[in-house]
């Protein structure tokens, strides 16, 4: 019977979308674009806005919470991999509707931690925060494996599928309206917590995310343009050139894809193109995430108030959109190698920002350098993969590259956790990813990269 339900939602089913007047490969970039805006619950964004009202309901400490943040999140990034093998073989709107059902899930669970722990410790004689910890612990999982993990990387590999002549534009389009959301999430999080509380308020996102996105997925999302008689890029279907198939993206002519040969994993990982693309946007995710997370604390060092720190990721954010559009657009044309240096050089000169945050030099620096560079990693990480290695695996390809960036988010907060603990300034790990940061600079000039070929250029080859 599953398979059965299975077979049906990897179908053109409960309505014919090739006979919609658009091309429907602009409904699964909306739906795509809701995807990484509902994921936002589970980003680290999302839950640093939580964080206060975390500690002081949990009994946890800052540096306690940050590390069940970081051991949530590896515990979550080490299933990323075998999910995108599922993804290949069960398709996208299955993995969105799990995903989305799973972060609601998540959402609720952390609403009554605090009313858990606090029923535990009538019955035995434990403090509050050996209670809640395991259980943080647990939420974070629940959240960073469907929200951060799932959500957007199906999000991301459906909407690939659908585009290819302009990917990068209509990717750039997406980004336009990702960024403002997330940018603008911190501050809209902080006026409904001040509204009706954190408790209540993880409990409206639940129902939002998970009946309301779940519900939008199953009866919207098809897999591929196959199913539905239609060809990449909006071309009708030749009659007899698709069959039938139990993989989600094995129907992809060979002209559809990126790469001259499409690459398994296990080739993938021999490959230092990929370890170097995967360091460097798992790197954004260590320095960008702990930013982000400790964001009030940081801006306390330097004499800023939480307003202003909130405030922060508006500018931020309209330069990563400027930038994101801008640079989207171009590498339909160009190779990735010149983003990924830029995108390297802007994160250094974040964190020189960030050493100088007192200033206002410091401020505006912290700005551009975390704009463009967040700007150049939404195109990297959109494009890097299908272009290098094709679609054929693309699922287990991004999941092993989404554990890596998972992974690189958990530790980043801890890092700085503990050089508050240790130095007593929390500004000092930026130190640490300026020099990982400049190690990754020089491996990206060295490296060679000869499958990186736009679009145009591989189609003039073929």
């Amino acid at each position: 019977m599953f398979v059965r339900y299975v077979n049906r939602l990897q179908g053109d089913w409960p309505f014919r979308a090739g006979r919609t007047p658009i091309f429907y490969g602009w409904v699964i970039a909306f739906v795509s674009t809701l995807g990484f805006l509902f994921s936002v619950p589970g980003q680290t964004m999302g839950m640093a806005v939580f964080a206060d009202s975390f500690i002081s309901s949990f009994g946890l400490s800052r540096t306690e919470l940050s590390f069940a943040y970081m051991l949530g999140t590896i515990g979550s990034a080490l299933f990323l991999t075998r999910a995108g093998r599922l993804y290949d073989r069960l398709g996208a709107r299955v993995m969105l509707i799990a995903s989305a059902l799973g972060l609601s899930g998540a959402l609720v669970f952390i609403s009554v931690i605090d009313l858990v722990g606090q029923r535990i410790t009538q019955w035995v004689d434990f403090e509050l925060s050996f209670i809640t910890f395991p259980l943080i612990l647990l939420g974070y999982f629940g959240v960073r494996f469907a929200g951060q993990g799932v959500m957007t990387s199906v999000s991301t590999n459906m909407l690939l599928l659908w585009f290819k002549r302009n990917r990068g534009r209509v990717l750039g389009l997406r980004g336009v309206f990702i960024s403002l959301g997330f940018s603008l999430s911190p501050l809209l999080l902080a006026l409904l917590i001040d509204d009706v509380g954190w408790r209540d308020s993880l409990l409206l996102l639940a129902l939002v995310v998970g009946p309301g996105f779940g519900f939008l997925a199953f009866i919207v999302v098809r897999d591929r343009p196959e199913v539905c008689g239609l060809q990449i890029d909006g071309a009708r279907q030749v009659p007899g050139a698709y069959a039938n198939s139990t993989s989600a993206i094995s129907g992809l002519d060979a002209a559809d894809t990126d790469s001259n040969t499409d690459l398994k994993l296990a080739q993938v990982k021999s490959n230092s193109v990929f370890w170097l693309y995967s360091s460097a946007l798992s790197m954004h995710a260590l320095f960008g995430t702990a930013v982000t997370f400790h964001i009030v604390a940081i801006f306390s060092e330097a004499g800023r108030g939480r307003d202003e720190a909130f405030a922060y990721f508006v500018p931020q954010a309209i330069t990563t959109v400027v930038v994101n559009l801008i640079s989207s657009s171009m590498a339909d044309y160009m190779r990735l190698k010149p983003f990924l240096i830029i995108m390297l050089v802007s994160f250094l000169f974040g964190a020189l920002g960030l050493l100088n945050l007192e200033t206002d030099l410091g401020y505006w620096c912290l700005v551009a350098g975390f704009g463009v560079g967040g700007g150049l990693w939404g195109t990297i990480s959109n494009l890097v993969f299908i272009r290098q290695f094709g679609a054929t695996h693309l699922g287990e390809i991004t999941g092993l590259n989404t554990a890596f960036t998972v992974f690189g988010s958990a530790i980043g907060p801890l890092i700085f956790s503990l050089a508050l603990d240790v130095t007593g300034e929390m500004i000092n790990a930026a130190l640490i990813c300026a020099g990982l940061l400049a190690c990754l600079l020089v491996a990206s000039v060295l490296i060679k990269q000869p499958l990186d070929h736009p679009p145009g250029q591989l189609n003039r080859r073929k």
